[in-house]
Protein backbone atom coordinates (compact mmCIF):
# COMPACT_ATOMS: atom_id res chain seq x y z
CA UNK A 1 0.00 0.00 0.00
CA UNK A 2 2.22 2.78 0.84
CA UNK A 3 6.03 3.05 0.62
CA UNK A 4 8.05 1.75 3.72
CA UNK A 5 11.43 1.17 4.69
CA UNK A 6 13.06 -1.95 6.17
CA UNK A 7 12.65 -1.25 9.68
CA UNK A 8 8.56 -0.77 9.36
CA UNK A 9 6.92 -3.81 10.00
CA UNK A 10 4.63 -5.44 6.70
CA UNK A 11 1.23 -7.17 7.50
CA UNK A 12 -0.42 -9.54 4.86
CA UNK A 13 -4.04 -10.28 4.49
CA UNK A 14 -6.47 -11.70 1.73
CA UNK A 15 -9.31 -9.73 1.06
CA UNK A 16 -11.92 -9.77 -1.69
CA UNK A 17 -12.50 -7.86 -4.43
CA UNK A 18 -15.67 -8.27 -6.77
CA UNK A 19 -15.32 -11.77 -5.96
CA UNK A 20 -11.77 -12.39 -6.69
CA UNK A 21 -9.68 -13.29 -3.71
CA UNK A 22 -6.09 -11.05 -3.31
CA UNK A 23 -3.34 -11.32 -0.88
CA UNK A 24 -2.31 -7.98 -0.10
CA UNK A 25 1.13 -6.46 1.29
CA UNK A 26 1.38 -3.15 3.34
CA UNK A 27 2.32 -1.22 6.25
CA UNK A 28 -0.85 0.23 7.01
CA UNK A 29 -2.94 -2.16 9.62
CA UNK A 30 -5.23 -5.03 8.27
CA UNK A 31 -8.27 -3.74 8.87
CA UNK A 32 -7.33 -0.84 7.10
CA UNK A 33 -6.28 -3.19 4.01
CA UNK A 34 -9.69 -4.36 4.28
CA UNK A 35 -11.80 -0.68 4.10
CA UNK A 36 -10.04 -0.28 1.26
CA UNK A 37 -10.50 -3.25 -0.45
CA UNK A 38 -14.41 -2.94 0.51
CA UNK A 39 -14.50 0.40 -1.19
CA UNK A 40 -12.90 -0.72 -4.04
CA UNK A 41 -15.40 -3.98 -3.77
CA UNK A 42 -18.34 -1.66 -3.27
CA UNK A 43 -17.52 1.15 -5.98
CA UNK A 44 -17.21 -1.50 -8.69
CA UNK A 45 -20.66 -3.18 -7.76
CA UNK A 46 -21.99 0.37 -7.77
CA UNK A 47 -20.70 0.89 -11.08
CA UNK A 48 -21.19 -2.82 -12.38
CA UNK A 49 -25.42 -1.64 -11.59
CA UNK A 50 -24.92 0.86 -13.95
CA UNK A 51 -22.78 -0.86 -16.66
CA UNK A 52 -23.71 -4.56 -17.04
CA UNK A 53 -22.27 -5.22 -20.13
CA UNK A 54 -18.75 -4.43 -18.98
CA UNK A 55 -15.76 -6.93 -18.98
CA UNK A 56 -14.07 -6.97 -15.83
CA UNK A 57 -10.79 -5.46 -17.19
CA UNK A 58 -13.01 -2.21 -18.27
CA UNK A 59 -14.74 -2.25 -15.25
CA UNK A 60 -11.32 -2.46 -13.46
CA UNK A 61 -10.08 0.65 -15.35
CA UNK A 62 -13.74 2.44 -15.13
CA UNK A 63 -13.43 1.92 -11.35
CA UNK A 64 -9.54 3.22 -11.16
CA UNK A 65 -11.35 6.59 -13.36
CA UNK A 66 -13.87 7.23 -10.52
CA UNK A 67 -12.01 6.63 -7.49
CA UNK A 68 -9.34 9.16 -8.87
CA UNK A 69 -12.13 11.35 -9.91
CA UNK A 70 -13.16 11.36 -6.54
CA UNK A 71 -9.38 11.71 -4.90
CA UNK A 72 -8.96 14.78 -7.00
CA UNK A 73 -11.79 16.46 -5.80
CA UNK A 74 -11.57 15.64 -2.44
CA UNK A 75 -7.57 17.17 -2.98
CA UNK A 76 -9.17 20.62 -4.50
CA UNK A 77 -11.05 20.93 -1.58
CA UNK A 78 -8.85 20.36 1.20
CA UNK A 79 -6.44 22.54 -0.95
CA UNK A 80 -9.07 25.20 -1.12
CA UNK A 81 -9.24 24.88 2.78
CA UNK A 82 -5.76 24.76 3.53
CA UNK A 83 -5.17 28.18 1.61
CA UNK A 84 -8.15 29.78 3.44
CA UNK A 85 -6.45 28.76 6.49
CA UNK A 86 -3.34 30.45 5.81
CA UNK A 87 -4.94 33.23 5.12
CA UNK A 88 -6.79 33.77 8.05
CA UNK A 89 -3.75 32.42 10.24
Amino acid sequence: MGAYTLSEHKTRTTVDIYGQQYSIVGTESISHIRLVASIVDEKMREINSKNSHLDISKLAVLTAVNVVHDYIKLKDEYDMLERELKKKG
